[in-house]
């Protein structure tokens, strides 16, 4: 009975075992100064500058988790140094046991890396070849490869676009193959820099659910950097803040923005606007092209929405909780 209860124990303890090890992580980059053609290349000057800034944390098997931070902060190359494209300057990485800038193929065979800037498939081919080509690199069975990209496929809603040449796709089906190759060889980690970049909101919604579909049934680790907050709330578990090359914030999403739930936002078109001193009697107001945008506090809600309602002509007026990008706004601004 006893050594029941122990298996059970153990069991649960190996399920939160970190699968990413990042420990006083730091990245120099040495840049030229003076670039006058003829001085500098005689006596060139340089300066060394902290891309990151002995940056520590770890990542469990199955979260998703979004790297944010404004440009400059060192969040892409963080996630550049954990897929082994940039060796880091001082600190240690591990990823399910590896050292990524290795290389080693057992590394490079359990993460799949997508970014939205850059093309992974070859525009000559068609989807299908690019994928023959993957499945051929990785060694994967011909029946399961052949399943395997019908499912992803039909999960994108892109099963006609597999013989058409990469080059003649939208760059929302382009993307959306990029997925599949990144995932076809069932990664056990996948990063995204800026995943859903350029796409029209039909086809980031389609992304973003296909994103949450794979971490949920395939277990996937998803480490995700972008400056689209509504990727960032759709498809992040846990939010780490990057800003001047250091950590400002690691934490669960939702108790992050529970920590913002005493004001709420309220906007409100009227037919015919009152004066700005009259709203600003309610709360803090902000003019926008649909009308006006009141930050009251949340037990003062109720009583403003009657008083807006009620000695006013309101076309339209909607509710909302603090704007996750107003959040992280806050959170650079307080670092």
């Amino acid at each position: 009975m006893e050594k029941g209860h122990a298996d059970v124990f153990i069991c649960i303890i190996m399920t939160h075992q970190p699968i990413i090890r990042v420990k006083n992580l730091s990245k120099h980059f040495k840049l030229r100064t003076n670039k006058n053609i003829l001085t500098g290349i005689w006596r060139p000057e340089y300066k060394t500058v902290a891309a990151v800034k002995d940056i520590s944390f770890e990542i469990t098997k199955g979260e998703s988790v979004a790297f944010l931070g404004p440009n400059g902060a060192g969040k892409t190359t963080s996630t550049k140094m954990m897929t082994g494209l940039l060796y880091p300057t001082t600190g240690t990485i591990e990823i399910l046991g590896h050292a990524p800038f290795d290389r080693k193929p057992q590394f490079l065979r359990k993460i799949g890396l997508v970014m939205g800037n850059k093309a992974g498939l070859n525009w000559d081919l068609t989807a299908r070849q690019s994928f023959w080509l993957l499945q051929n690199i990785y060694e994967i069975e011909e029946s399961m490869h052949a399943a395997r990209v019908m499912e992803l496929a039909s999960m994108l809603k892109v099963e006609n676009k597999l013989d058409q040449q990469v080059r003649r796709l939208s760059l929302g089906e382009r993307m959306k193959l990029e997925l599949i190759g990144a995932i076809l060889h069932d990664p056990e980690v996948l990063f995204l820099d800026e995943p859903t970049i350029g796409l029209d909101v039909d086809a980031k919604r389609t992304v973003r659910k296909f994103l949450r579909k794979v971490q949920k049934e395939y277990g996937t680790t998803i480490i995700l950097t972008s400056h689209d907050m509504d990727d960032i709330e759709e498809v992040s578990d846990r939010v780490l803040v990057i800003n001047d090359g250091v950590i400002a914030y690691d934490n669960d999403l939702k108790k992050l923005v529970k920590t913002y739930s005493r004001h709420r936002y309220v906007r409100v078109l009227f037919k015919q606007p009152p004066s700005d001193a009259e709203l600003e009697k309610l709360g803090t107001l902000t003019q926008q092209d649909s009308g006006v945008l009141l930050r009251v506090e949340t037990k003062k809600a109720p009583a403003a929405i009657a008083e807006l309602t009620t000695k006013y002509e309101v076309e339209d007026i909607h509710i909302e909780s603090t704007p996750l990008e107003t959040i992280i706004a806050d959170i650079f601004a307080g670092s």
